[in-house]
């Protein structure tokens, strides 16, 4: 059975799965679904069409749901979506989507987001993420599996961090970040590919000594960035991850791409 502090509300409709505690002064909309064996430890607010999956546990002073932080917002029904096993600090705040997003904001399971981390509006998040402190995504994000934002850095809207992408402290990210990126500065710019990450994922010494050659010749070799970004297309059958990266660049619309920081003049 679900235990329910009795200074908690719970609207009626809400779904409260078993096993799940919901502590003191917790406040759950009607529109609420909250997974088995979850912990809400008190002082939640949960609202909109938010889904929570099992396993998780919400620490004080979150909000979830809230309204999306856009102009454009007109007080629509939407939606957000928040995976399994994730731990969600003090003062996190997520919101809903927007009916010009798509109308969902999505979170991927196992997601560990320290205490006011932000996650906006139609941003669609993978699995495995860790926000460090105040780490915030504006409206419209993409961000990869296993990715790391250091705290005190904010993402600008539309923009995508791709997988296993390690954004450094404070960093303001104002471009697309290729998978296996690791960005820093006070306007991100690409330092190199996370190869600590690499090495967790397994990657082999002969993998790594190619995807580094390609990243060398691809960033940092002569000439322009298109003209090397041309040369470098055949080089996608050498390692899936190069495809990965390869794919990732030729996917992009709202936001140019992170380059390093001696080569963003010359793109």
């Amino acid at each position: 059975m679900s235990t329910i502090d009795p200074t908690a509300r719970i609207e009626d409709g809400a779904e409260i799965g078993e096993g799940t505690f919901i502590g003191p002064y917790c406040i759950i909309g009607r529109h609420v679904v909250i997974g088995a064996n979850c912990r809400l430890i008190g002082h939640v607010h949960i609202t909109a069409q938010t889904r929570i999956g099992d396993g998780c546990t919400i620490y004080p002073f979150v909000s979830l749901g809230t309204p999306p932080q856009s102009l454009s917002y007109r007080g629509e029904l939407t939606k957000l979506e928040i995976g399994a096993g994730c731990t969600i600090r003090e003062s996190v705040t997520m919101n809903a989507g927007t009916v010009a997003g798509g109308g969902v904001t999505r979170v991927g399971d196992r997601g560990y987001f320290m205490n006011c981390s932000h996650v906006g509006h139609d941003c669609q998040v993978g699995n495995d993420v860790i926000f460090a402190t105040s780490a915030t995504l504006g409206g419209h994000c993409e961000i990869g599996d296993f990715v790391f934002i250091g705290g005190l850095s904010a993402v600008h809207q539309f923009t995508r961090i791709g997988p296993q992408v390690m954004v450094g402290g404070v960093c303001g990210v104002r471009g697309d970040v290729i998978p296996f990126g690791l960005v820093n500065g006070q306007y991100a710019s690409l330092e190199g590919l996370n190869i600590i990450g690499m090495k967790r994922r397994k990657f082999t010494k002969e993998r790594l000594t190619t995807v580094r050659a390609f990243y060398q010749k691809l960033f940092l070799g002569p000439g322009i960035f298109a003209e090397r970004l041309n040369e470098v297309q055949p080089l996608a059958a050498n390692d899936p991850a190069i495809a990965e990266i390869l794919a990732f660049i030729g996917a992009g619309k709202h936001r140019a791409l992170c380059l390093p920081a001696d080569d963003a003049h010359k793109s």
